[in-house]
């Protein structure tokens, strides 16, 4: 029986002059962290490389939704809630 895969998405963060937006997906002792500007996993442990090119392919197609979470995260509240 396979885990639940959990998505997180951070903040809007200023990189090298660029917003960028990254998305962390695991699953029980798997992940991977994406970078929204050009929808790339950029790191992946315990992955195979089409299931990473399956998660580049959710970032695009939900990428609007994944802007509207970042945009409403509050990061000094998420820092004072710990």
């Amino acid at each position: 029986m396979r885990e639940e895969m959990t998505m997180s998405v951070s903040a809007i963060v200023e990189k090298d002059g660029r917003r960028e937006i990254y998305v962390l997906f695991t699953e029980s002792r798997r992940s991977a962290e994406g970078r929204l500007s050009d929808y790339r996993i950029i790191r992946s442990v315990g992955f195979t490389e089409e299931e990473a090119a399956g998660l580049e392919v959710y970032m695009r197609r939900e990428k609007d939704t994944i802007l509207r979470l970042a945009k409403n995260i509050n990061v000094l509240d998420a820092f004072l809630k710990g």
